[in-house]
């Protein structure tokens, strides 16, 4: 189960602190081609969402490792299941329909809290 937890978690942290840090750093009109959402969203709330993001891939992986805290391992990706649910419902309301990617990530940060909550 570790190892399983630190594969699962370890992608999911890589693809997050991506992310995250593409939507702390880039402009709207650089972020648009990947993320057509972000029109819709006023620049101050996805740079917010970039840090959580960040915050979050860093919870995923120091408590663990150093084993203080690991249940915010969990808490992080519940906080992962819960942003992806708010990606769907966001993708859902606007012109951009594919949700595919927001569902496996949803997939992955659950099977996190199950491996989390293993050990």
């Amino acid at each position: 189960m570790n190892l399983a937890y630190w594969i699962v978690a370890g992608l999911l942290a890589l693809f997050y602190l991506y992310a995250g840090t593409l939507k702390v750093i880039r402009s709207r009109d650089e972020l648009r081609p990947m993320m057509a959402w972000v029109d819709r969203m006023p620049l101050p709330a996805v740079r917010a969402l970039g840090g959580v993001e960040i915050l979050g891939a860093t919870g995923l992986i120091l408590p663990p490792l150093t084993g203080t805290a690991p249940w915010l391992a969990s808490a992080a990706a519940i906080g992962f299941v819960l942003l992806q649910a708010g990606a769907i419902a966001v993708h859902l309301t606007g012109e951009d329909r594919r949700v595919t990617l927001n569902a496996g990530l949803t997939a992955a940060a659950a099977v996190t809290v199950w491996l989390a909550t293993q050990w």
